[in-house]
């Protein structure tokens, strides 16, 4: 995974609380940030190991 796949999913984190919270502080869109940016990375990681167990079982 890239360094594009992560950027994206923390923009797409830091957008949505954007529209939640039209007022949203620096530090609530940071946190999304991190969490859009972990989380992607999380679902990349599970997506593989799913990928992997198909190939080994077929």
């Amino acid at each position: 995974m890239g360094i594009l796949e992560e950027a994206a999913g923390a923009f797409a984190a830091v957008e949505g609380v954007k529209k939640l919270d039209p007022n949203a502080g620096i530090l609530t869109e940071g946190v999304a940030a991190v969490a859009g940016f972990e989380g992607t990375k999380e679902v990349t990681e599970l997506i593989e190991k799913h990928e992997e167990n198909s190939e080994q079982q077929g």
